[in-house]
């Protein structure tokens, strides 16, 4: 057990006074392994000598020690994300509580995610005739912001939220079709369908979801994302970020797989899109007077 679950552990068992600072640490590890004993307990509302019993109860000798221990807790990514956002937080201790969630979940995806498999899903995209993204809800967002990434390559995108026409494109779908189906959970049973109808068209399904999910057994190839959620009080969104940011990742490998002369072809797509755009430092004001 890390030092961050160890406190964790122990919250029912602390005094008031060393609960607030368990929770002053909780809300903000980073920044407790920077500051002073006197500036911990002032955050905390406590006095010095508490930040002290706080350590010895829990084994460790003082203060520099606590510190040295979170450092390296965090340093070798224990994978530990701050999972309860209370009522009651303010906004200094929330705000801390989802980054430090946010940047513990994207180190703990990196460090899950096999490189074989992403290479294969990557060979699988640059190969495909064909690429749908779909996905549901949140994950909607996700796969229609690989569909906009992938338009600009030189394969046909598709993309839909409707879950009608995902079913039809399955069942229409052709070998050399790629279907990247993203589900946080890997359990909604339209996903699920989806995969079965496109793999019976010999396509093939490349899933983004949970591992040991029903979606994961169906695709011909899953990336398994383990990120908690904490969807009681705020709407899933670590997962969110772990979904976009190997979707960043699989079309980095796109270009790279596609080779040099693919890359020029990139350079001429944004070429062409520079003349929708405002130069740096340019003053757009002029183009706008007159116009309101």
């Amino acid at each position: 057990m890390n030092i961050l679950q160890k406190i964790e552990s122990q919250l029912s068992r602390l005094s008031k006074s060393e609960r607030k600072v368990a929770e002053q640490i909780l809300a903000a590890p980073q920044e407790a392994i920077r500051v002073s004993i006197a500036s911990l307990a002032r955050s905390a509302e406590v006095s010095e000598p508490t930040v002290n019993r706080f350590c010895h109860r829990l084994g460790i000798r003082g203060f520099p020690d606590f510190k040295l221990q979170l450092a390296q807790s965090l340093a070798q990514n224990v994978n530990w994300v701050s999972h309860d956002v209370d009522e009651n937080d303010s906004v200094e201790r929330y705000r801390h509580k989802i980054f430090d969630s946010a940047l513990a979940g994207l180190q703990r995806v990196r460090n899950q995610l096999d490189p074989a498999k992403v290479q294969q899903a990557v060979t699988m995209l640059a190969r495909a005739d064909k690429i749908a993204f779909f996905g549901l809800g949140a994950s909607a967002v996700v796969a229609h912001d690989a569909t906009n990434k992938f338009l600009r390559f030189n394969v046909p995108v598709i993309w839909s939220d409707d879950i009608v026409i995902q079913r039809m494109s399955c069942i229409n779908s052709r070998p050399n079709e790629v279907f990247v189906l993203i589900s946080h959970t890997g359990r909604t049973k339209n996903m699920v369908e989806l995969a079965r109808l496109a793999r019976v068209n010999g396509s093939t399904v490349l899933a983004i979801t949970s591992g040991d999910s029903p979606l994961a057994a169906e695709a011909t190839l899953a990336l398994t994302l383990d990120v908690p959620e904490d969807t009681d009080v705020y709407l899933p969104m670590v997962s969110r970020l772990a979904q976009l940011t190997v979707i960043d990742v699989l079309a980095t490998g796109f270009t790279l797989e596609r080779g040099s002369p693919f890359r020029g072809n990139l350079k001429r797509v944004k070429e062409a899109l520079k003349a929708s755009r405002y130069e740096k430092n340019a003053d757009w004001q002029k183009d706008t007077q007159g116009k309101f």
